[in-house]
């Protein structure tokens, strides 16, 4: 299972994360701040810069997914606007999600022809080409389908509303702390998240360990992307098993798990 927090644009990094079937237990193989520690990791090679942007090469990452798991990915899981059309405005996807998830504040933001554009484009044209086609039913076939972290956490965490978990809000999230603080209870939410993650993917907290109180924005972006990656990976293990819903119709669909676990209702 491949999970990807792909960046709309080519100048940020994306979050990469490999999940495999051990048994009747999901482990985690790899997780990656970027493409490029992502492939390098792959290639044994090591990778200290900071994570940067580049452009997505579908069939770079399958290779590489493949050769640390060991065998072929059966789905890819990507957090990215995707569809069998142009896209040029909301989608069905999107206006589906926010009307079943609105209420709980995880409304989707709109894509247009500049972002993701080009982008969504050459990923979802790269894995068809590799032989991923885009999955908007019957996810238990295999492919590539779009997947969205917030909906997907509210229903791991059976939260009211969305997570706050992301670097750039903690203001928003808590205006009256100070940075410190605002630190610290975003570390608190993140070890959250980390911790039911591992209910579902063992590894998870191997892999992710709580950052040093003097992290970098750098470091914290990279760790806020690696867990998105890994809710991505989560997402698909629960569409391949036939335990989400995709929410759109034939062109473009968002999969979120299903809250009470049971088989998936295909919407398109």
């Amino acid at each position: 299972m491949l999970g990807i927090d792909a960046a709309w644009t080519a100048g940020q990094p994306s979050g990469v994360a490999l999940a495999v079937c051990e048994g009747a237990r999901w482990r985690l193989r790899a997780v990656a701040p970027s493409y490029d520690h992502f492939l390098n990791r792959a290639a044994g090679v090591a990778c200290d810069a900071p994570p940067r942007g580049s452009s997505p090469d579908a069939a770079a990452l399958l290779a590489a997914a493949e050769a640390l798991a060991g065998g072929r990915v059966d789905l890819v899981a990507i957090d990215m606007p995707l569809a069998r059309t142009p896209i040029v405005a909301r989608r069905a996807s999107d206006n589906a999600i926010t009307r079943a998830f609105g209420g709980r504040y995880c409304g989707t933001h709109s894509p247009s022809a500049a972002r993701p554009g080009p982008i969504s484009d050459g990923l979802r044209a790269g894995f068809q080409d590799a032989g991923y086609p885009l999955r908007t039913a019957n996810a238990q076939a295999g492919g590539l389908i779009e997947v969205y972290p917030h909906p997907a956490l509210v229903v791991l965490a059976q939260a009211p509303r969305r997570l706050p978990y992301k670097v750039s809000k903690t203001r928003t999230y808590w205006p009256d702390e100070s940075l410190a603080a605002r630190r610290v209870l975003l570390a608190a939410e993140w070890a959250r998240i980390v911790g039911l993650l591992a209910t579902r993917i063992d590894g998870v907290e191997d892999a992710l360990p709580p950052l040093p109180d003097d992290a970098s924005g750098v470091a914290r972006k990279a760790h806020e992307d690696m867990i998105d990656a890994i809710v991505c990976a989560w997402v698909g293990i629960t569409a391949l098993g036939g335990q989400a819903e995709a929410y759109g119709d034939a062109e473009s669909a968002i999969w979120v798990p299903h809250e009470d676990g049971t088989a998936a209702r295909f919407a398109g």
